[in-house]
């Protein structure tokens, strides 16, 4: 542990504070969150690309189900 001495004028020596050790469990875990977290953001980009290209092959890439000229010709 790394500690912080200070000299005094009368040679007592003081501590200021421990160091304390990098809490390697909580360091962990927060690694696994940040990668679970990616992983699904990419998930869901990748998701909604394939959403897309299916939009655009079927014709229908705005979501309406059907065109104002349909609409005004109906009427």
């Amino acid at each position: 542990m790394s500690r912080t001495y200070h000299h005094y004028k009368n040679r007592d020596i003081r501590v200021r504070g421990i160091r304390r050790p990098t809490d390697l469990r909580r360091l962990a875990q927060a690694l696994i969150d940040l990668e679970q977290a990616k992983t699904e953001a990419e998930a869901e980009a990748e998701h909604k690309q394939e959403d897309q290209s299916k939009a655009k092959k079927n014709g229908s890439g705005n979501g309406r189900t059907t065109s104002r000229k349909n609409n005004k010709e109906r009427a």
